[in-house]
């Protein structure tokens, strides 16, 4: 039999990515939550950590790691199928935690909206790890998290991918940067755009260079670039001018009346990215609630690949130097 406490002190140790953080996060002390991992790896035959600067889980921690979440979600399960057994009064149902990655563009424009309403009535906590979503799928494959928004369609060994439907971004900027950016004829000029400097929401983010290969045919371009890897940051630094970026349709469509006015520099082009949600083949109760709430929530605000709303938009053509 595994020992829960072990367990523990390796879920926490993973997560915090250090044994000090997971040991306040115990109320212990470091000594004892290294014993404890050190009494789990010589029961096991096998080192469940790399230990470093950061510390990370091995294949074998990773799978265990998977292993002590589903039964820390199917207790949480049983003791509020118990509550809710108990007579009117006594009734409490237990709080209980998620843990999900998710790109920043969906977690506010429709993520969140969409299972809000299962959170609050099942007394489920969410924890949101934000990562890009070419990024989100690694939390899953280190057992971190349940599940994820990814862009990769491929589901790994236990789990599975459902097509969630498609993002599309803009290439947008102020209008006085738009206005740098066309040539003397009006049209844009990838080459006066690539002047100016691109709002870019962190190292990860590759939809600036998927836009320039698209619809420009330009792959490696090289151009100054801002990062803010806050969506309130990324997108107060277009609106304050400091250059043009990828903002995604849901965000364009809801931005306040009194938001300053954008531009799109090539109207009718895009980057369409389409999602996935990658989940555990078999999840606990909790879990398969939060999978289709994520499943509705997504049907409701993205458009379907292959939709009318969601049809190819062609190349434009590089202009000369």
């Amino acid at each position: 039999m595994l020992d829960p406490r072990q367990l523990q002190a390796l879920s926490a140790v993973v997560e915090q990515r250090s044994f000090a953080a997971a040991a306040r996060s115990l109320s212990l002390s470091v000594a004892a939550v290294s014993l404890r991992l050190k009494a789990l790896e010589d029961a096991l035959g096998q080192r469940l950590l790399v230990r470093g600067k950061q510390v990370r889980a091995t294949a074998a921690g990773q799978t265990l790691l998977a292993h002590a979440k589903r039964v820390q979600l199917m207790e949480a399960d049983l003791l509020n199928a118990i509550a809710g057994a108990a007579p009117e009064p006594q009734r409490r149902a237990h709080w209980h935690s998620l843990s999900v990655a998710v790109n920043a563009d969906s977690v506010a424009s429709w993520f969140l909206p969409g299972v809000a309403p299962l959170l609050l009535q099942q007394r489920l906590l969410l924890d949101v790890w934000i990562d890009d979503q070419d990024h989100t799928h690694d939390a899953l494959h280190s057992g971190e998290v349940i599940g994820c928004v990814s862009t990769l369609a491929q589901a790994m060994r236990g789990c599975m991918a459902e097509p969630l439907g498609t993002m599309r971004y803009r290439c947008v900027a102020t209008p006085e940067v738009a206005q740098r950016s066309r040539s003397p004829a009006g049209a844009v000029s990838v080459h006066r755009l690539l002047e100016w400097p691109a709002v870019i929401f962190n190292r990860k983010d590759a939809l600036q260079d998927r836009f320039l290969a698209q619809h420009f045919g330009l792959h490696q371009a090289h151009y100054p670039r801002h990062f803010a890897p806050a969506i309130d940051a990324f997108e107060a630094a277009i609106d304050l001018g400091l250059g043009w970026g990828m903002v995604p349709e849901l965000h364009l469509l809801r931005r306040a009346a009194t938001a300053v006015p954008l531009v799109d520099l090539l109207p009718g082009a895009s980057v369409a990215v389409a999602l996935y949600w990658h989940h555990w083949a078999h999840e606990p109760l909790s879990a398969q609630r939060l999978t289709e709430a994520v499943k509705a929530a997504a049907a409701a605000a993205l458009p379907k690949p292959g939709t009318a709303t969601e049809a190819a938009t062609g190349a434009a053509a590089p202009d000369k130097p």
